[in-house]
């Protein structure tokens, strides 16, 4: 679609590289003939500047050095309406009156032409919008709205709606389209860029909103407050990839009981900053900060935590390293019952590689999920048994040092006993010891076969007969000091048997299922070019 000069500064485009970008500034430039227009782009690596040309800024961008200026030119695309995506996605002209038709598959020497019968019959279905529940229209160069009425009479029925990678300018934009959609309750906007918005909005364009994408937007904290007040039934929220760095202070704005945030991919690195600024998120069930550079959980200084409600969260690939972050992220989180944080380095530390896990389930007497896998209640006995032995053995000081330095210590001690009074003193394990079990791991290069036996160095892991497949493969990762990358499709456990070998490839059941017991031999293969 056309636009007439001059054009709106917010205005998107797409170029015929695939480039998508919105014009920020429109009008001349110190030293050059005629008009410019100043634009950000999608993508950066594009960019020259960041809207500073010979010492004077004509605009700003959102990512350095994102901007550029660009000549007005006709090969500059400015979108189309929805319906005319709509129609050209999912609605395609009959081929005549015969009900055959030559249909090819395949493409250059390889392409085979048969004969077809009956899609027309298909065409007319797809013509038949009124039917649609969920619509795609990613990057498809959506940017306008309809004349009011056409949209709702065309697919009244969309429930579930994906714009992302479009031209949409603004949230009115938006609601044009989706007051016009009464069912729709998913809404997809990832990598759109959008202008601050300046004004109310329908009060039913976002009713019956109850799941909201707005990865990649580069959307503010308050912006994205502005908008999510009009939406009363919302629920769900992502917004990863945002390069968020705080989150601001309380609003007066109204909050819909959002139960899910997802901030995924941003620079959220102060922990203690971005509960506070989730206070009125009172109904939160589920918060994911994954890769976002946070090192310390530190304690709680408020009489209550602002994320109480928490039940589940995700702290994969930060940068914590202390083990008292757990003990303080209980106090932050009571009633938590599912947690992720692979990827961070808390097991490198105490020389608890190889027990990460039982030291995390102990840690959270609430813990339900350790990073995907189930914590049965045979696992928890375990993993609080070996908490108890482990501080007994490497803690000094006296009851009230240790209490402090281990806040689960009392808890479990009144639940298990104390390690001395619990477990016998000389001449025998203590519980813990006789627990685990030893497992003689051989790595070979190739798949074993019933004539291969004790072959290659032997690594002994001491594990617990409850450990799950899963953490089983990561204790083989660090015991054979395996790359990081070396992820599930790469390590293969076999398990040697008189009558030959079976592998260990259900990571949802734990060693003894398998019947691994002490001094069992398992041979490891890594399908990796890396040896």
């Amino acid at each position: 679609m056309e636009l007439r000069d001059p054009v709106p500064v917010g205005t998107r485009f797409h170029i015929t590289s695939g480039h998508l970008g919105t014009i920020k500034y429109v009008g001349p430039v110190d030293g050059t003939p005629g008009i410019w227009y100043g634009v950000e782009w999608d993508d950066p690596n594009r960019g020259k500047h960041d809207g500073v040309k010979d010492g004077r800024r004509y605009f700003t961008c959102l990512v350095p050095n994102a901007g550029s200026f660009i000549r007005p030119s006709k090969s500059l695309n400015f979108g189309v309406t929805f319906l005319a995506a709509l129609s050209a996605k999912y609605v395609d002209e009959a081929h005549g009156v015969s009900d055959r038709e030559n249909i090819i598959f395949g493409s250059s020497k390889k392409a085979v032409e048969v004969e077809a019968v009956g899609f027309d019959k298909v065409r007319s279905k797809l013509r038949d919008l009124e039917r649609l529940r969920e619509v795609s229209l990613d990057n498809e160069k959506v940017a306008f709205t309809d004349t009011p009425g056409q949209i709702r009479r065309t697919c009244p029925n969309v429930r579930g709606l994906d714009l992302s990678t479009n031209l949409l300018p603004s949230w009115q934009v938006v609601a044009g389209i989706t007051v016009e959609l009464p069912c729709l309750e998913r809404l997809i906007l990832n990598q759109n860029r959008f202008l601050a918005l300046d004004g109310e909005l329908p009060a039913t364009a976002f009713e019956h909103i109850v799941e909201l994408q707005l990865n990649d937007t580069l959307m503010t904290w308050a912006e994205f407050r502005e908008v999510v007040c009009f939406m009363s039934a919302l629920r769900v929220v992502e917004l990863g990839y945002n390069r968020l760095t705080s989150l601001s202070a309380k609003s007066s704005k109204f909050v819909p009981l959002i139960h899910d945030l997802n901030f995924d991919i941003n620079e959220l690195s102060d922990w203690t900053s971005v509960a506070t600024s989730l206070s009125d998120f009172v109904a939160l069930r589920r918060l994911v900060l994954s890769r976002n550079g946070i090192r310390i959980i530190p304690p709680l200084s408020l009489e209550c935590s602002p994320i109480q409600s928490v039940r589940s969260l995700a702290l994969s690939a930060n940068r914590l390293d202390d083990w008292q972050d757990l003990d303080r992220l209980s106090q932050w989180c009571p009633r938590l019952e599912s947690l992720n944080l692979a990827g961070n380095f808390l097991s490198d530390s105490d020389g608890l590689a190889r027990h990460s896990r039982q030291y995390a389930i102990a840690k959270i007497p609430t813990l339900l999920t350790l990073d995907g896998s189930a914590v049965s209640a045979k696992e928890r006995t375990d993993s609080e048994l070996f908490y108890l032995s482990f501080i007994s053995q490497h803690s000094s000081g006296n009851e009230e040092e240790i209490c402090r330095a281990h806040p689960q210590w009392t808890a479990l001690c009144n639940k298990h006993g104390k390690p001395e009074e619990a477990l016998p003193r000389k001449g025998d394990d203590n519980k813990i010891s006789k627990s685990l079990i030893t497992v003689n791991v051989y790595r070979c290069l190739t798949r074993p076969d019933k004539d291969q036996r004790h072959t290659g160095k032997l690594t002994p892991i001491k594990t617990l007969p409850t450990t799950k497949i899963a953490v089983f493969r990561l204790q083989l990762t660090k015991a054979l000091k395996l790359p990081r990358s070396a992820g599930r499709n790469m390590v293969e456990i076999w398990l040697c048997l008189e009558d030959g070998f079976v592998e260990l490839c259900d990571d949802s059941h734990d060693l003894s299922w398998f019947g691994i017991e002490d001094g069992s031999d398992v041979f490891v293969t890594v399908n990796s070019t890396e040896q």
